[in-house]
């Protein structure tokens, strides 16, 4: 599915966004940073995936929005260090969502592509066509290897 390149890619640039993962995820459950008002993140765009935080402060910038976001991000950037084991990497939080959390899967997809709009306003230039390619073949595989539980 991803080529050597793509691999070296991919965790390449987790790794140097690790230091603002937190604004990253935050920026991508909600914010509006770097685009027009009229384009949202996750919870604007898709306002019932907010009922799954219905218990935190998901207001901009608030301490669990930065703390969550810089969750999904570091296990995304995890994820990352070796894409041919993402399914060990991530079996601890398959079973999070699938059996505890019960988060709907479609959830994961719509988040990916907010990903990708905010990966692509933090990256700027460096968010090329390549980089964005290979990032959404890598966001896409996350997504299902976390849906793999509900099976």
């Amino acid at each position: 599915m991803l080529s050597k390149k793509q691999k070296d890619l991919i965790a390449e640039i987790w790794e140097g966004l690790i230091s603002v993962a937190d604004d990253i995820g935050a920026d991508a459950l909600l914010s509006v940073s770097c685009v027009p008002r009229s384009v949202r993140r996750m919870f604007a765009s898709y306002p019932g995936t907010k009922t799954y935080f219905s218990h935190l402060d998901i207001s901009h910038r608030s301490a669990h929005l930065l703390s969550h976001g810089k969750k999904i991000v570091l296990a995304i950037a995890e994820g990352a260090k070796d894409i041919s084991q993402l399914t060990v990497t991530l079996a601890p939080l398959q079973t999070l969502h699938a059996y505890q959390l019960r988060i709907d899967p479609t959830n994961f997809k719509l988040f990916s592509h907010c990903m990708l709009v905010s990966l692509a306003c933090h990256m700027g230039e460096d968010f090329t066509p390549e980089a964005h390619a290979a990032m959404d073949k890598y966001l896409s595989a996350f997504a299902a290897v976390l849906a793999e539980k509900y099976r």
